[in-house]
């Protein structure tokens, strides 16, 4: 599962993010066995400054084997004070509220995913997530996705049909809470003025059940 995707961020303020208006990342994802399942790309539509840092809007589009748009979102990213902050909107998944249809009452609060400049080996990085509430029919549903144990556990070279890149290694947990609880192992490599070039998801044996790779990026 790509997570929260490459919220691309100011190189005034960012380390690992570029942040340029109209810079294109594309992920593409593979199940286990090595085919291709998809792609996620995710666009930075506008770069800006509030009171608290610099700001850009980012476009994010799931894309199916075959070519197809499958669904589109937007969210927001923030640096400041060397710190990213991806907004928790960015956790979410719009193919699925659509099922609801415009009937739907829905109320979505969370905690933004933080990406601190300075990373090192060993480091721990703070908790995130999102929680949608939704009123369909008089029926309610609480659905909760925790982003917990997030660690810096080692420095990695990483070749991509994009690139080679010098990655930190970042691993951590998604719980996800939807009348039953599932959770999904998730290890990140992030590289210096790119972001996320590949992501791995284990099963609960701690084997690779699919994995993305960064297939193109622009600037």
């Amino acid at each position: 599962m790509v997570l929260f995707g490459l919220g691309i961020n100011a190189q005034t303020c960012s380390k690992y993010y570029p942040f340029t208006e109209g810079a294109v990342s594309q992920l593409t994802m593979y199940n286990k066995k090595g085919k291709m399942q998809g792609m996620v790309e995710y666009s930075v539509e506008e770069v800006g400054s509030n009171g608290n840092g610099e700001t850009a809007k980012m476009s994010h589009k799931l894309i199916d084997e075959k070519g197809n748009l499958i669904s589109t979102s937007s969210y927001d990213v923030l640096c400041s004070n060397g710190i990213v902050s991806m907004d928790f909107r960015s956790l979410s998944r719009p193919e699925m509220m659509k099922q609801f249809g415009e009937d739907a009452e829905v109320s979505v609060t969370g905690t933004n995913i933080d990406f601190p400049n300075d990373l090192s080996v060993g480091q721990e990085l703070p908790d995130g997530g999102i929680n949608v509430k939704i009123n369909f029919s008089g029926m309610n549903m609480n659905m909760k996705t925790s982003i917990v144990d997030r660690k810096v556990v080692g420095k990695e070279s990483v070749t991509t049909p994009a690139g080679t890149f010098e990655c930190y290694v970042i691993t951590s947990t998604t719980v996800m809470k939807m009348g039953t609880n599932m959770r999904n192992d998730t290890k990140q490599w992030i590289a210096e003025g790119v972001g996320v070039v590949k992501v791995e998801d284990y099963n609960k044996s701690g084997k690779v059940r699919g994995m993305s790779l960064l297939t193109s990026f622009t600037k």
